[in-house]
């Protein structure tokens, strides 16, 4: 299901009584089907609440079809009007009959002005009254009788209604209007309230979906009516502006062929999405062509002697998939030797599939995708696959080369443009792309179907597994019996599936998924204090600003350095917003604003800064703000109303001083902070042991020395790990700037991480340096700068850091290692604003006096999770760098805010590196200039917590 997002809510003007267009009668415009129902007046000023507390609603009144006609809303209305003709107009040439029969209907529809009510019933506006409308002098009201039909609008713009009932859905009103509903895939519905959706409508794109309500209007148009993209989502639209479609305003036709009970179960259903035993979304041991959503992620464990696999799997855009695996084969041994190890071997493995095209009615779903992309390639295989659904059943069919078509039954077909593709190389090497071997060597079919059973939490598939399993990695035969797998998937939980199956025809496999959208992560901020309520009263004199100052810190976090007064404005300067949800705290800033500022103020402007930077401002009209806050708008109340928050310009650092003004307050904060939090750190897939964890806790303080000149330090105590497992140091032909990690992690239990005294400054508007020295992290100390350009609101900055290091003792203590080097990078940031994509290229020279560059491409959603990825490659040969060839990681980097029931600035990031080797390693810098001038990305204040789904 979509819901389609609209400016216009539904109105309650009807259509008139018309003639089918299809039968040649002439189309006129009847009166309004509510013309009968009288309106009462309103009393400007009043509330919607209190207007519906004072009508007399009988048994057959429909508050869910309420109509509530705002002038202001009708000039987007006649545009959204025009639009729908002018792509009818373009029509005629070919589409005469239907196209200009459509036309002169949609022509005749009035422009209304109806508006979206949050919820017609007078009690919940009550308790929300930022949805309770505040009724004007202009505006109507009406609350229509309760309809017996649903009206279905044929291609032709002829009317056909049909009685309603109870639990139909659209699909079976158009079955009782037309004679081709299986030419129809998907169908629009504007409901009595104003919602407009969008539904999947045929055998391949069924989705579930709520039945029509009485006076609905439902708009299916054949496939081949040749209407242009986008018109049938614009058509619903105005329609939903119409109101309930009339008893007796179109042709009727009897009841719908099927009652709720009858209904066909896959026309309600959405094709369910489940793992395969390696994570991705497939069958068994087999993958599909389909996609998760945007956002999703999923962890996967699967076990078939005797290989047990834990698959994280990403979905940052929605055609493509990526992820990362560990397989344990637990008959082989790490180290055959026991010299380092005598756990069970390991296999790290990265994966991508990427959709070619989507399925439509005749089209199947195309994807094509890779396991193991490098390494080993133990494992590794390519593919083609293709999807194609009819009602519940989801068939695949694709092509696999090495493990995925180690059956070899068919020659490779791209043996026919090189003899070259019909052998495959194999690989010794860890850690990086055996891009020589793709799509090489003997391939296989490989397919199946899914089905989702009647029962709705069981799934059973069935596939043709395209592997050889007597030629298993390590010359580990395995016997099989058939090439057929089977197996049921139950979903325990929407966040929880358990799989089941026979493998090989002769071995048992189980496995657990779980999965959830990094997008809709949430958490409701209970040990947050309560925001003041908002209404339209205002203090007559001033407040103590002291407990303004103090309440602002309380509710955003943020320090308030200085509140003064010029004329009717407010200015509040702000140091320290940090923050993954800045509009959120702002608008809980403005609360306590509004609520201890007298009423002669009515504007307030706010100025952020870092450490005496000028980062930017905000200015907010206390009107506006408060009728966004305290009452109900329409689409169009609402944009004229949110004018109310503005980019302030920035004035001089003095400006909150200046002599216009009359300064309030000022802060007298000590110069000195800092806190404890836990602390963590885990490495997996070493030799020593899969899993290696250090908890403990680390404690940071602050200390400013002047408003541009700051001292922090930061130490952390190890309290739990099982490093005394960790024995292996990893061999390197490059100077050990990081491969000796063990030795940093192991030899102190109480290490110094940071202690670090920083200047910066703003030289302009857009220019900002910084200068530092001290022990910069938890393995090197020394001197640096650096400098950045940023304009506000600006997609693009550029930057250059320099520094010079050396290397501290393994204590991480005061002592420093003979090691030095020249480090530093140019950096260019770039907010493409093509599906939330941030891309970062950096250039320069590494710890291990390497140079190369390092490209960095992530996502970030609207709740303020990023998924992401880098790569390194510098000028060290692969040989000498080593197993992995390259640096490269996968991270997903996330606001605490989204996970904790109480607000927070600070970031985490899970971040997975196949390999920790020497070439390619930045100086881990804990402040950069990016950072702190983030309040000047043009998405700075676009970041909100995830709402429920609807």
């Amino acid at each position: 299901m979509s819901r389609l997002h609209s400016f216009f809510a539904p109105s309650a003007v009807g259509l008139a009584c018309r003639c089918a267009i299809a039968l040649g009668c002439a189309a006129t415009l009847a009166t309004p089907a509510l013309a009968a129902t009288d309106t009462a007046e309103i009393v400007p000023g009043e509330r919607l609440s209190a207007w519906l507390q004072r009508q007399r609603t009988g048994q057959n009144s429909y508050p869910i079809g309420l109509q509530w006609y705002v002038p202001e809303e009708k000039p987007d209305q006649h545009a959204l009007k025009d639009r729908i003709t002018r792509q009818l107009s373009a029509l005629r040439a070919d589409k005469a009959p239907t196209g200009i029969s459509l036309s002169r209907w949609v022509g005749a529809l009035p422009v209304t002005g109806r508006a979206v009510v949050g919820n017609p019933d007078d009690r919940w506006l009550q308790a929300n009254p930022d949805q309770d409308p505040v009724l004007q002098p202009g505006q109507r009201v009406k609350l229509p009788p309760r309809p017996t039909t649903a009206t279905v609008v044929l291609d032709d713009g002829a009317l056909c209604q049909v009685p309603y009932r109870a639990g139909v859905m659209a699909l079976d009103y158009l079955r009782a209007c037309v004679e081709d509903p299986d030419q129809r895939d998907i169908v629009w519905i504007a409901q009595p309230d104003g919602r407009t959706f969008r539904y999947g409508a045929g055998t391949w794109n069924a989705q579930a979906q709520n039945p029509p309500a009485a006076g609905a209007w439902i708009w299916a148009p054949a496939r081949s009516s040749g209407l242009p993209d986008g018109f049938s989502d614009d058509l619903i639209q105005l329609l939903a502006t119409q109101g309930l479609a009339a008893d007796g305003a179109g042709r009727p036709v009897g009841a719908p062929p099927e009652s709720e009970r009858s209904i066909s179960a896959s026309r309600q259903r959405d094709l369910p999405l489940t793992a395969s035993d390696w994570g991705e979304i497939g069958l068994l041991q087999t993958p599909t062509a389909r996609m998760a959503p945007a956002g999703e992620t999923r962890f996967t464990y699967s076990h078939i002697q005797p290989y047990t696999r834990a698959t994280v799997m990403l979905q940052p855009l929605d055609w493509l998939e990526g992820g990362f695996r560990y397989s344990q084969v637990s008959n082989q041994l790490y180290d055959p030797s026991l010299v380092i190890s005598s756990q069970s071997y390991k296999d790290k493995s990265v994966d991508a599939k990427v959709r070619l095209w989507k399925e439509s009615r005749w089209i199947p779903e195309l994807a094509i995708g890779a396991r193991d992309l490098g390494g080993t390639g133990l494992f590794s295989g390519e593919y083609f696959v293709a999807n194609k659904r009819t009602g519940d059943l989801d068939w695949s069919l694709g092509l696999g080369w090495g493990y995925l078509g180690a059956r070899g039954n068919l020659r490779n077909p791209f043996g026919l443009i090189s003899e070259q593709f019909d052998t495959r190389p194999g690989s010794t090497t860890t850690g990086t792309t055996n891009n020589k071997a793709y799509f090489r060597g003997p391939t296989s079919l490989f397919g199946g179907v899914q089905w989702q059973t009647p029962i709705k939490p069981l799934i059973l598939k069935l596939e043709y597994d395209g592997n050889a399993y007597e030629r298993e990695p390590f010359n580990n035969p395995i016997k099989q019996r058939l090439p057929v797998n089977a197996g049921a998937v139950y979903r325990y939980s929407e966040a929880v599936d358990l799989t089941a199956g026979i493998e090989r025809g002769n071995r048992a496999m189980f496995g657990v998924t779980f999965h959830g959208g990094l997008d809709t992560l949430a958490q409701p901020k209970l040990l947050d204090p309560p925001t003041p309520a908002v209404t339209d009263r205002m203090p007559a004199g001033d407040p103590a600003w002291s407990r303004t100052a103090a309440d602002i810190e309380a509710q955003t976090g943020w320090a308030v350095d200085a509140i003064s007064r010029r004329g009717d404005t407010l200015l509040v300067r702000l140091s320290f917003p940090r923050a993954a949800y800045l509009q959120a705290r702002l608008d809980r800033m403005t609360a306590v604003l509004h609520r201890d500022a007298p009423a002669s103020i009515r504007r307030f402007s706010i100025e952020f800064s870092e450490y005496g930077m000028r980062m930017g401002g905000k200015s907010i009209r206390r009107a506006d703000w408060v009728a966004l806050h305290t009452q109900g708008l329409s689409p169009a109340q609402r944009s004229e109303h949110n004018i109310a928050f503005s980019n302030a310009p920035l004035g001089a650092p003095t400006a909150v001083q200046d002599r216009d003004g009359q300064m309030l307050w000022t802060s007298d904060n000590g110069r000195l902070r800092g806190g404890l939090s836990p602390s963590l750190w885990q490495s997996l897939g070493g030799p020593d042991s899969f899993l290696l964890y250090q908890i403990g806790v680390q404690g940071a303080a602050e200390y400013r020395v002047t408003s541009n000149t700051w001292l922090t330090g930061g130490v952390n105590m190890r309290l739990l790990d099982n490093y005394d497992k960790f024995k292996y140091t990893a061999p390197s032909d490059l100077p050990r700037v990081r491969t000796q990690v063990r030795e940093y992690v192991t030899t102190s239990r109480f290490t110094v991480s940071n202690l670090q005294l920083t200047h910066a400054e703003q030289w302009g508007e857009n220019h900002f340096v910084m200068a530092y020295g001290g022990l910069l992290e938890s393995m090197y100390g020394g001197l640096g700068g650096e400098y950045m350009y940023r304009r506000r609101a600006s997609p693009l900055a550029f930057g250059v850091d320099v520094n010079r290091v050396r290397q501290r003792g393994f204590d991480q203590r005061f002592d420093f290692r003979e090691y030095e080097v020249n480090t530093g990078h140019a950096t260019v940031y770039w907010e493409t604003g093509w599906n939330d994509l941030q891309v970062n290229l950096s250039v320069g020279q590494y710890l291990a006096r390497d140079r190369g560059a390092t490209l960095e491409i992530s996502r970030r959603f609207a709740n303020g999770v990023s998924i992401g990825a880098y790569a390194t490659k510098t000028n060290v040969s692969s040989a000498q760098f080593g197993e992995g060839s390259f640096d490269k990681g996968i991270f997903v980097s996330f606001p605490f805010d989204a996970i904790l029931p109480k607000s927070s600035s600070a970031n985490g990031t899970i971040l997975w590196q196949p390999l920790l080797r020497d070439g390619g390693a930045k100086l881990s810098r804990s402040q950069t200039l990016y950072g702190l001038t983030n309040t000047r990305s043009p998405r700075a204040f676009d970041y909100r917590p995830a709402q429920p789904a609807d």
